[in-house]
């Protein structure tokens, strides 16, 4: 039975099954070809108690995060982001030079760099040890470990309070929430603000973005049961931003009760949610109904262009990627293997593989799933040309890879 990581009821009702999958973010290496890949439940569920929307069953954080793939500063979507997150916290809480900012899940220092330029004293806590070592070399001082009251103390004890505690898609992946929050209590300072950002429930349903689903996100986050766990720790939100970055996510701002005025976004934000059904379980039944229709559609597609002989690619392998493209003659499909193993489709249809991204993420995709990952000048002798792909996540992000044909027509799957 699962116990709600907020309210540690055991009213936890699932709306939606995507069987057992590999984890997004791990890929088989050369030596690991042939051998079997874990594969783990990846259910969804809602708390009729809290109305927290969480995974039922949940992987080891160590399985998913002493070793990531994922790099902050591959994208200069998400580096202007961050730049501007640090611009935004330094200038309203007034850091300065004596004032520490701590980001948890720091991973390659980017938001850090934002804060050091605005003249704070930062601090990451990373547990990829292959992420810890890129901040240390941009610079960037790193615990490399989980974040909770044990080393939310030892801080304390070597660096003093945190004016800033941030997490930026990382609190999602928290499944010991407890022992986070108590490592908060420790370490803020008592006029200190911990800022989040996280993929924003409402926007979720509202995109039927399930390509968000995965098993590193233990919670998809609405308002109100965030609220309710930080009540439990003496902490309230004081405002909340909507923003247009991954599908749509809501940055945070917190401290302890009685510190700030909580701004009037946050009942007004509490409003539309239950406007929105976000308190009924009727709610995420009806979207878990349409992404298993979804996967009829895709798997119709798949079967039709494969029976017409076409050709069938896959460009990228991202945790998320919910575009689907198909030429007129080349039918190329452009996914995420995440997505597509999520959604059932029999893999053996996809001829090619390849990430616009370097590193080890593009070393080692060619052993996924039995994929090739194949050079773009490769790719080019086949016939199939390049036009400038958009992936939803980062549409600023340009692609520009020789592998898609220039006459693609997007396929409506109803994202």
């Amino acid at each position: 039975m699962t116990t709600c990581l907020v309210c540690h009821s055991e009213a936890v009702d699932a709306f939606l099954d995507l069987n057992e999958t590999a984890l997004a973010n791990k890929f088989l290496r050369p030596e690991e070809t042939g051998t079997s890949e874990a594969a783990y439940p990846l259910r969804v569920g809602f708390c009729r108690d809290c109305n927290h929307v969480q995974l039922m069953e949940r992987v080891p954080p160590q399985a998913m995060f002493d070793d990531y793939l994922y790099i902050s500063s591959m994208s200069d979507t998400l580096v202007a982001h961050l730049q501007g997150l640090a611009q935004a916290v330094s200038s309203r809480f007034d850091l300065g030079a004596d004032d520490l900012v701590v980001d948890v899940g720091c991973n390659d220092g980017t938001l850090l760099k934002g804060f050091q330029a605005h003249g704070a004293k930062t601090l990451g806590v990373e547990p990829a040890a292959n992420l810890a070592a890129m901040s240390r070399e941009a610079g960037v001082e790193i615990v490399n470990d989980y974040f909770g009251a044990k080393t939310a103390q030892a801080v304390l004890d070597s660096h003093g309070p945190a004016r800033a505690i941030t997490l930026t898609n990382v609190f999602p992946h928290l499944p010991f929430l407890d022992d986070f929050m108590a490592g908060v209590q420790t370490l803020l300072a008592d006029d200190g603000v911990l800022v989040l950002e996280a993929h924003y429930l409402q926007d979720l349903l509202a995109h039927r973005a399930f390509d968000t689903v995965y098993h590193e996100h233990v919670s998809y986050w609405a308002l109100r049961p965030m609220m309710r766990l930080f009540e439990r720790y003496g902490m309230e939100v004081i405002d909340i931003a909507r923003l247009p970055i991954h599908h749509g996510q809501i940055r945070v701002f917190a401290q302890r009760k009685g510190i700030g005025m909580p701004a009037a976004t946050v009942a007004t934000l509490v409003e539309e949610e239950i406007a929105a059904g976000l308190d009924r379980f009727e709610t995420f039944a009806q979207f878990g109904d349409g992404v298993l229709g979804l996967k009829r559609d895709l798997w119709n597609l798949l079967d039709n262009l494969a029976a017409d002989g076409q050709k069938i690619a896959a460009y990228g392998a991202p945790a998320l990627l919910d575009q689907f493209l198909a030429t007129s003659n080349d039918a190329v499909i452009l996914a995420g293997t995440s997505v597509a193993e999520r959604l059932g489709v029999n893999l053996g249809l996809l001829l090619l593989l390849c990430s616009e991204q370097p590193g080890p993420a593009r070393e080692v995709l060619g052993q996924y799933k039995n994929l090739r990952s194949v050079p773009p000048e490769t790719l080019i002798e086949t016939g199939l040309r390049a036009p400038d792909l958009e992936p939803l996540g980062f549409t600023e992000d340009r692609v520009r890879a020789d592998t898609l044909a220039t006459d693609a027509q997007l396929i409506a799957l109803g994202f």
